[in-house]
């Protein structure tokens, strides 16, 4: 580009330009003389240079006004004007147009026929000495742009660790607090060596209405080598408040309280928090928690073999709870459909004889946990897929026996097996049958049901011999309480609300949104996304409610609700952004013929994307003001979190995880102060029209009437934490009732 310029570079052009004096060089003040007469500006008013240097290698970096040079020379024809230049140091050549006014403001320019002007700097260094310095420059240029870029990442990456360790630590502070309306100490945090007073309230317990309670307690997870504590009867609390106090002194090797309260001295009916106990943390002992030891046995795995959401559990809940410090492996088939460019470190890592075939290992982490791979040498996992094989149930139930089989041969003494639905469900069985009495006596069965569509003979044989068993919400946990394979486990079965990935789902390191964003300027970046996601659509660009929708669109994502809600935005003067596809082509075509009818009538306020598309997803999430959820059933449910994670508010249907999830701004105060959180979006029960109408057309009409109010809203649900910390303590206290 510079040797063109050069090669186009003239000193003057007659009748239209030349520059006073003819000798000159970088940094020199010189005159450069227009003839207005010459091209397209002779009848602007004003007269402006856009220049630069070099091919305009730094851009536009001379902007000056000519004034009328009043020329009295009568060899000079036309109508000349002149602007006082300083020539650029390192310049070869000087490069610029005419216009009619500053750059900001110009319409008309005279640019050369698109040629530009470009004029050779008679004095300047030799050309090979320029390039020596300009190498030299570039050179030191790219260092400091470097440097500068390094410092920017290394600040950015210092908030984001900061930010995550903030939300932990007040992640941890709530769900210690999250119990108060029921247990809490004086002080709140317990020191080793120290009195504490312990304060119940049985009102909200199975023990409401006892003439007595007493308090049973011990430490270090009932382990402490002085025993449980003698049972207290408890007092009466001097605040006047339905709480019952009773004290204890704690030991200096203390490392957790534990207790329950019973109606009797001797017993009785108890509130143990359904089986795993009350345990508060210690502070400044001398002894620390030992580590648990949990191996996962999944045949889903995100990013390297993930189906549904599952994988996703599987990854992160092991990734959550290693954080803790907790020590994590999953046994794994390695399956010849691995994305192995998301394995780091893997290696052959033993063989051994089982099922009457090889089974080689290998060993690797994956999202920094620890994964142990079996690889049959009979080719059940060399089929190019996790599912789909006629013989699914045989090729899953062999790998459950091989992962046992491992690690007894490989002398493994895991506190916890967790298994994960139908295809792992296996291990709880075979654990119980084949294993307990060969060396793995202390190791426990977690099993975790996901999705109770498939195989409940399997649910229903492994939630009999596991240890304790979960689903992915509280609520679901009560909604399927019914089912024949899980009443009569009740008493050993929970609800723990999954979490989503907060590195995945991140707006101030999201490349999918144009302005990154934390609570901090939430607006700012919501306004950039609305904004790009409006251009990027097709959509009016305006200052309106913009409703997203992000789904597979099912039956059980409420499919009638979706359209009338579509009709009802649109009948507020709001904006609707449908992303989601039909894996039932009547589905489908009906929704395609949706969008053709509302990007007639209303396009450039409607807009219905009936695909997959990732980036797409997160600017919704970001760009959207609302996020609406009206799901029949749902078990869990993380478009309502992540939604939040994005600032964006929910609005939902009162079922599964949405329940446990989002709290309703004008009906849930209380419900979400037990949880130690702020209301958080709009819901709704039943399953018509109405229903949808009560909670979007509030969430509208906040949206219109009391702006601030709703901004604020947007920054208090993005500061809630709906990652995995949370989730991941509560497994871990379940982790440990099963080993009790």
């Amino acid at each position: 580009m510079l040797q063109q310029a050069l090669e186009k570079g003239v000193v003057s052009a007659r009748n239209v330009w030349y520059i006073e004096p003819k000798n000159f060089k970088g940094e020199d003040k010189v005159k450069l003389y227009y003839n207005k007469s010459s091209g397209p500006l002779a009848n602007a008013e004003e007269i402006w240079i856009h220049g630069g240097f070099n091919s305009w290698v730094d851009g536009l970096s001379i902007v000056e006004k000519l004034v009328d040079a009043e020329l009295k020379d009568d060899s000079k024809n036309g109508d000349w004007w002149f602007a006082e230049v300083i020539v650029p140091v390192r310049a070869l050549v000087i490069d610029w147009v005419f216009a009619d006014g500053p750059p900001e403001g110009a319409f008309l320019y005279d640019n050369n026929s698109r040629k530009d002007f470009h004029a050779l700097v008679p004095l300047t260094t030799p050309e090979e000495a320029y390039w020596s310095e300009e190498e030299d420059r570039m050179f030191r240029k790219l260092q400091e742009e470097r440097r500068l870029k390094e410092e920017a990442m290394r600040v950015k990456m210092e908030k984001t660790a900061r930010l995550k360790a903030e939300t932990k630590e007040r992640t941890l502070k709530m769900f210690l607090l999250s119990q108060k309306d029921v247990v809490y100490t004086e002080p709140l945090e317990i020191q080793a060596g120290s009195p504490v007073t312990v304060l119940y309230n049985p009102s909200n317990t199975v023990l409401n209405g006892k003439p007595e309670v007493w308090f049973r307690g011990s430490f270090n997870r009932w382990t402490h080598r002085l025993g449980p504590l003698p049972p207290q009867k408890m007092e009466a609390a001097d605040d006047g408040s339905s709480h019952l106090k009773t004290s204890a002194k704690v030991p200096l090797d203390a490392y957790m309280m534990d207790f329950v309260f019973s109606e009797k001295e001797d017993g009785g009916m108890f509130d143990n928090k359904d089986g795993l106990d009350y345990h508060l943390p210690v502070v400044g002992g001398i002894a620390k928690e030992p580590p648990l030891h949990i191996v996962h046995i999944a045949v889903e795995m995100a990013p390297i073999a993930k189906v549904g959401g599952l994988g996703d559990v599987v990854t992160s809940l092991s990734r959550a709870v290693q954080e803790l410090s907790h020590n994590v492996d999953i046994i794994f088939p390695k399956y010849d459909c691995i994305k192995y460019n998301f394995v780091k470190d893997l290696q052959f890592n033993r063989s051994y004889h089982w099922g009457g075939t090889e089974i080689k290992v290998w060993h690797g982490k994956v999202e920094g946990v620890s994964v142990y791979f079996l690889d049959p040498q009979n080719g059940l996992f060399q089929r190019g897929c996790v599912y789909g094989c006629a013989d699914d149930a045989g090729r899953f139930g062999f790998f459950c026996h091989a992962a046992l089989e491992f690690l007894l041969q490989g002398g493994f003494h895991p506190d916890i097996l967790h298994c994960h639905d139908w295809s792992s469900a296996p291990v709880s069985w075979l654990f119980k049958d084949h294993y307990t009495h060969y060396g793995l006596i202390k190791t426990r069965v977690v099993f975790t049901i996901h999705n109770l569509e498939f195989g409940a003979g399997a649910i229903g044989k492994a939630m009999t011999f596991a240890d304790k068993a979960t689903t992915v919400s509280r609520t679901y946990a009560k909604e399927v309480a019914g089912n024949s394979v899980i009443s009569p486990h009740l008493y050993k079965f929970h609800g723990i609300v999954n979490g989503i990935d907060p590195d995945i789902w991140d707006p101030y390191n999201d490349n999918f949104v144009p302005v990154p964003y934390t609570s901090e300027n939430v607006l700012e970046g919501k306004r950039a996304a609305k904004e790009e996601l409006q251009k990027r659509l097709g959509l009016k660009s305006a200052d309106l409610p913009l409703v997203g929708i992000i789904t597979r669109l099912t039956h059980q994502k409420g499919i009638h609700l979706i359209k009338h809600a579509i009709w009802r935005t649109l009948e507020r003067n709001g904006q609707v952004v449908l992303l989601g596809s039909a894996p039932d082509p009547r589905i489908q075509n009906d929704f395609v013929n949706l969008a053709n009818q509302l990007h007639s009538t209303h396009g450039d306020r409607a807009r219905l994307v009936l695909t997959y598309d990732e980036p797409l997803s997160h600017l919704i999430y970001a760009g959207a003001d609302f996020i609406l959820v009206p799901s029949i059933f749902e078990p869990c449910g993380l478009t309502q979190l992540i939604a939040m994670r994005y600032g964006s508010v929910p609005v939902v249907r009162k079922t599964g995880g949405l329940y446990d999830t989002v709290f309703d701004v004008d009906h849930d105060k209380e419900r979400a102060k037990a949880q130690v959180l702020e209301p958080n979006g709009f819901s709704f029960d039943g399953a018509d029209a109405p229903g949808v109408d009560y909670a979007l057309n509030r969430a509208i009409s906040a949206w219109y009437d009391g702006r601030e109010w709703f901004n604020s809203l947007c920054k208090t649900v993005m500061e809630q934490d709906w990652s995995w910390n949370r989730p991941a303590l509560e497994y871990i206290e379940l982790y440990h009732s099963a080993r009790k």
